[in-house]
């Protein structure tokens, strides 16, 4: 690597330690470019010359939070005996994580970033590459994608080698848990309903199975 990159990549990490550090002591929405220029030891506006956007620095240092997710995953996913049932395991890990910690998942799946979510990640990893070290394969994919819909998507089109299903049947009823995730997520956020993260997961869960049911009852038809 030459060093004007090593430059560039030892920049980076400096913001994002910055920001981790503001998020885990005052949390993400405290968090501002003159007080990572700061803790950074750099002002304000030098972050600029590294991100096009706040977001995308708030992105990366979120990306740090999600270890328990990930680790955890692995664990949720080994007690589905089929496909279908890894899709509603892999929910209940997501959920359960998220829920703790909606702030840092708004901003890697719901926040407005500007550009290409898929981007943002590449250059992400194109940094952090060592945060796959150590995953297991299967969990590689669900990071490189970050987009909700078709990271969960991919459980129920795998689900078709075991049963028939309609591929329209799948892809709405995977929408429908996305869409039922988001509504539970910003009704935490916007502290809409008194509800700690253990009871929004029992309640988003309770949902998400009632949506498998549309696919059992297309596939026995």
């Amino acid at each position: 690597m030459a060093r004007s990159q090593l430059q560039i990549k030892r920049m980076l990490q400096y913001f994002v330690d910055a920001t981790v550090e503001i998020i885990e002591e005052e949390g993400i929405e405290q968090v501002s470019a003159r007080k990572i220029g700061q803790k950074a030891g750099y002002t304000g506006s030098t972050i600029y010359n590294y991100f096009d956007e706040l977001s995308h620095l708030i992105y990366f240092a979120s990306m740090r939070f999600v270890s328990g997710y990930l680790q955890e995953l692995p664990e949720y996913l080994e007690r589905g005996q089929t496909y279908l049932e890894k899709y509603v395991w892999s929910w209940e890990c997501f959920c359960k994580h998220s829920f703790a910690q909606p702030h840092i998942y708004h901003a890697l799946f719901i926040a407005n970033l500007g550009k290409k979510p898929e981007d943002i990640l590449e250059h992400y990893f194109s940094i952090y590459s060592s945060d796959l070290i150590g995953l297991a394969e299967d969990i590689k994919p669900l990071l490189y994608d970050p987009d909700l819909t078709s990271r969960s998507l991919s459980l129920l089109q795998l689900a078709k080698k075991e049963q028939e299903l309609d591929d329209q049947t799948i892809v709405d009823v995977n929408e429908m848990s996305v869409l039922i995730w988001e509504g539970m997520l910003t009704t935490i956020l916007n502290k809409r309903r008194d509800m700690d993260p253990e009871e929004a997961v029992q309640k988003t869960m309770k949902y998400i199975r009632n949506t498998m049911t549309i696919i059992e009852n297309s596939s026995s038809k």
